[in-house]
């Protein structure tokens, strides 16, 4: 059983830093490629981002090109989501994902595995 326990979510105010980190156990973590979601109240879940099986390749949604970064280290099994110059509607639910194929890009449905979220609040 592959699990996916995310964790670093919390209240943070416009223009402050926050990272989260994403620890998967019951499969080879260095194979997955791994992804960010999150999903705001009343609104679809959005893809943030996602991290090759090396780390050697990152893609981000435009919304948060040029302030997110993802980076992985296969030894610790672990993802994370560095978030700067964070913004009000950044406020949401964050979810990591992983994707056996390698092959689901930016699409939600496509993901094999989630974990449970954690949860981003940015004030203004």
């Amino acid at each position: 059983q592959v699990q996916l326990v995310e964790s670093g979510g919390r209240l943070v105010q416009a223009g402050d830093s926050l990272r989260l980190s994403c620890t998967v156990s019951g499969d080879d973590f260095s194979t997955l490629t791994m992804g960010w979601f999150r999903q705001a109240p009343g609104k679809e879940r959005e893809f943030v981002g996602s991290i090759s099986w090396r780390g050697t390749n990152t893609y981000f949604a435009d919304s948060v090109k040029g302030r997110f970064t993802i980076s992985r280290d296969n030894g610790e099994n672990s993802v994370y989501l560095q978030m700067n110059s964070l913004k009000p509607e950044d406020t949401a639910v964050y979810y990591c994902a992983a994707d056996v194929s390698g092959w689901a890009g930016s699409r939600a449905e496509a993901y094999d595995y989630w974990g449970r979220g954690t949860q981003v609040t940015v004030s203004s």
